[in-house]
């Protein structure tokens, strides 16, 4: 060996020691993380399982291990040997799983619509995480995002940087030229060939496509970002600048592109629509779900139930609830909430697939009335039945997505294999639906994915 090879050994052995304990360090609590799994162990709880409207007659125990509902029982439950655990004893109180919002906008609630079209990304992106933490603490542990560029909240949400509940984004909401998602001002029509994107565009919260080559290359854009599914607008709305609510927007052959484009990719294509020639169009493309709705007569209904399209319903009411609307678009929204009663009673009649949603927007807060909406529910169904819809049926809504689906165990159920999507309400929900309305106080541990975030009993 050479004087230069000799020195080069020793500083190799000298300098590697440290790099070489890291690594084995790391190795060791990465095995100790593996033998010593998290647990969280809930006793003496009723359980409301997302399946039907009745919570238990009976207590249970339940185990969780890491992001996984382990075991259920009547008896008594051992934590695996070794593992982390947290006990909490439930006193009786029931467990329910993590409501799912439907139709959710978390990067549209924050601000107001000026602020929206013309608000620096960055400050989007901050105020929306704090319009996560909050949703999250309202006890909705999943949201299905109809619109807007929540790519990078939902990343950072799954890595654990922020809380925040999941996300199954649809990215920009797709439209054509006047049509719902068209956020353009006058100034910027016509449209020359070599003119830039405006913000919304450029920020990925709506595109604008006309003609089926363009609906296909803007559908195959979101799915290439990260879409789960994808939403286009088939007709008019409320909050719309430009199209009256009873315009129809979209050719087949437009639809049919976006269907192909998304069945591709093992995933599917939803709309927002009022009309009943809207949604027959829609429908008729392959089209499986449909915001909305509440301008559709019965034979629009029938034609749900018989196709086994999921109506994604919101109880738009002319209330206290409703998004703040002025001028022409207050008309509008009028009209819509006239018809959300006949719309929850042609659900109920034949047998719609109905999932919840509360598509708030553009309010400058971070969604309080969320819960409220869902209470709200009571004037269609038992307390029982709204929290079934706001949890098992929102779960299998979300498996629609295939392939594409992000959360491959079961959502919005309380179930051995399911995530661990849990919250512990002060009293019986199924009951007293104003529980719900109060989260702050009735919802006393609030668990997402096997992490306790909210635990009003640890100090008791």
């Amino acid at each position: 060996m050479t004087r230069v090879e000799d020195l080069t050994t020793q500083f190799m052995e000298r300098d590697m020691k440290p790099f070489i304990a890291v690594v084995l360090w790391a190795i060791s609590l990465t095995v100790s993380a593996q033998a010593n799994p998290a647990a969280v162990l809930i006793e003496n709880v009723f359980i409301f399982d997302g399946t039907t409207a009745k919570r238990s007659s009976t207590t249970s125990n339940v185990l969780v291990v890491d992001d996984t509902i382990k075991i259920i029982s009547t008896a008594p439950i051992s934590a695996p040997e070794g593992a982390l655990l947290t006990r909490i004893d439930g006193g009786g109180r029931t467990l329910m799983p993590g409501l799912i919002d439907a139709h959710w906008h978390s990067m549209l609630i924050g601000q107001t619509m000026l602020g929206a079209m013309s608000s620096d990304i960055g400050y989007t992106n901050l105020r929306s995480a704090q319009v996560a933490k909050a949703t999250l603490l309202r006890g909705f542990t999943t949201v299905r995002d109809m619109g807007g560029p929540s790519y990078g909240l939902k990343r950072a949400i799954d890595e654990g940087n922020f809380p925040g509940p999941r996300i199954y984004p649809s990215g920009a909401m797709i439209s054509q030229t006047g049509g719902h998602g068209d956020f353009r001002t006058p100034h910027e029509v016509p449209r020359a060939p070599n003119q830039p994107l405006n913000h919304f565009e450029t920020t990925h919260t709506a595109v604008i496509a006309d003609g089926a080559d363009e609906v296909l290359r803007r559908v195959r854009e979101q799915l290439m970002l990260g879409a789960t599914q994808i939403k286009l607008m088939a007709g008019g709305g409320v909050t719309s600048i430009y199209d009256p609510i009873d315009a129809t927007q979209y050719t087949p052959d437009e639809f049919r592109a976006a269907v192909a484009a998304a069945e591709n990719w093992g995933t599917y294509v939803t709309v927002h629509a009022y009309t009943s020639r809207a949604v027959q169009t829609a429908i008729e493309s392959g089209v499986k779900v449909i915001e909305h709705g509440q301008l559709i007569d019965e034979e629009t209904a029938r034609l749900m139930a018989k196709k086994g399209i999921w109506w994604s319903l919101q109880p738009f009411l002319d209330n206290e609830l409703a998004n703040p609307q002025t001028g022409p678009n207050r008309i509008k929204q009028v009209m819509v909430s006239a018809g959300t009663d006949r719309a929850y009673q042609f659900a109920r009649k034949h047998n719609v697939k109905v999932a919840f949603g509360t598509d708030i927007l553009f309010t400058g807060e971070v969604g309080n009335q969320q819960n409220a909406r869902l209470a709200s529910l009571t004037q269609w169904y038992t307390p029982g039945e709204l929290l079934q819809i706001a949890t098992g049926n929102n779960g299998q809504l979300l498996r629609l997505t295939g392939e594409r689906n992000p959360y491959k165990k079961p959502l919005g159920v309380v179930s051995e294999g399911a995530f661990a999507d849990l919250i512990l309400v002060d009293g019986d929900p199924t009951e007293d639906i104003s529980l719900i309305s109060r989260p702050n106080e009735a919802f006393v541990i609030i668990i997402k994915n096997g992490l306790i975030y909210k635990n009003l009993l640890e100090n008791q």
